[in-house]
């Protein structure tokens, strides 16, 4: 499998007619985006769409500071609405393809799909035991829903039970405390999702809290703590030293899927700067654009959730709104994931499982390489260095030792003179 991990369709021309027939693109509203508002705050980095806003910001200042501004951005934007509202049609008619997506997921093992490039090999990588997907966001964001959503696509059976303990009061505690290692599918042994405590409203502790799992690394079952937990927490916390949870093997991370709530983002469109979903979203900007987080510069893929509570043109702005914000592209990086079991979600989420191993294997770091010097050349050198030692030793002694009789001779005539 090689770059052609995310399935995409192929369409006749007669298609590709019925497809613009039967789905016609809402307009765009003609106000001022609210994301404007924001652009002295929170500059647009990277990714297509921002690069492009960026170009207009250079050139004229605000895109807004004329008509001909604001026409080319909107321009801009209706192009990437379209995209990204023509995908909800095109998932649906792809859906067909599920079966050929499942087994793809199914038959992958860890550097499966790595780019061979400048005639690298697969034993030139550091290839992982099972590739670790790192699950970040919010809390009530959906991350532990989002595992069993994931884990019922490849499990049969209307009675499977919920993998991960959902919280479905989110203002009560923080849900998940501990790390949980989810093998996708279960029992198998080429990837897993790792669900984590969701974000406080402390960006600095977010921030660290994640560049150690990054650097450190994860492991199932240890409890996330952060500096602002009460005493209870703390006592719950030497509890679990004597749980035998520390016997885990502790993972690298590969690759990371930030989840986001839909209605959260939606709100914060329309609210004023001081709202709570405006601080929502500055902090999820803030923490999405954390440099640890990045693979060579590749960004983390991003996950909408509660899609089903939003009208299909809420969802795409939401696509579009976030697209814009974290900078890549909506169509191609950002997977609108709803609570609903049917074929084109599961296509949505097969695509986005492919994307974040394709990109999981591209990152791989390479080995070190290592010369490793022949034992009997290592004794030969030794050897050689002794004998050497040896004779420089021996000269030193006998020149010496030649030197004694002239140094008698010259004490002799001294005391002679005397």
């Amino acid at each position: 499998m090689g770059g052609d991990k995310i399935i995409h369709p192929s369409f006749s021309s007669e298609e590709e007619s019925s497809v613009d027939q039967d789905f016609q693109f809402p307009p765009l509203p003609s106000h001022k985006p609210t994301l404007i508002r924001d652009y002295s705050r929170m500059k647009i980095e990277d990714g297509e769409a921002g690069r492009s806003f960026l170009e207009d910001f250079d050139n004229m200042g605000s895109p807004f500071s004329s008509s001909l501004g604001f026409e080319i951005y909107n321009k801009r934007r209706q192009k990437v609405y379209n995209e990204v509202l023509q995908s909800y049609e095109l998932s649906r008619v792809q859906s067909m393809n599920l079966n050929e997506g499942k087994d793809k997921i199914l038959s992958y093992v860890p550097g499966a799909w790595i780019e061979n490039v400048s005639d690298m090999k697969l034993s030139d990588y550091d290839v992982p035991e099972r590739t670790s997907l790192l699950l970040i966001g919010p809390k009530g964001s959906g991350k532990s829903s989002l595992v069993n959503r994931i884990s019922r696509v490849f499990e049969d059976g209307d009675f499977t039970p919920e993998r991960a303990q959902v919280s479905y009061n989110p203002s009560v505690g923080d849900g998940t405390y501990y790390l949980q290692e989810y093998m996708i599918p279960r029992g198998s042994a080429s990837f897993c999702l790792y669900d984590t405590r969701g974000l406080s409203n402390d960006t600095s502790e977010n921030i660290n809290m994640i560049e150690y799992w990054m650097n450190k690394g994860v492991r199932h079952g240890e409890l996330v703590f952060r500096k602002s937990d009460g005493s209870s927490l703390r006592r719950m916390m030497f509890k679990i030293r004597n749980l035998g949870r520390q016997s885990c093997k502790t993972r690298t991370v590969n690759f990371v899927i930030f989840v986001v709530d839909g209605v959260s983002v939606l709100k914060s469109m329309e609210g004023d700067d001081d709202t709570a979903e405006v601080q929502y979203m500055q902090m999820i900007t803030k923490v999405f654009k954390c440099p640890c987080l990045s693979f060579k510069d590749d960004k983390p893929v991003v996950v909408i959730t509660h899609g089903d509570l939003l009208s299909i043109v809420d969802r795409v702005h939401v696509r579009l709104h976030l697209g814009e914000l974290l900078g890549i592209p909506p169509a191609k990086q950002i997977f609108d994931i709803p609570e609903t079991n049917d074929p084109v979600t599961e296509l949505t989420i097969i695509n986005m499982l492919c994307y974040s191993l394709e990109h999981a294997d591209r990152n791989l770091p390479h080995k070190k390489r290592v010369r490793k010097v022949c034992i009997s050349a290592f004794i030969y050198l030794l050897s050689m260095l002794g004998i050497a030692l040896s004779v420089a030793y021996v000269r030193s002694w006998n020149t010496r030792h030649d030197r004694e009789p002239e140094l008698r001779i010259n004490w002799y005539a001294i005391r002679h003179i005397w």
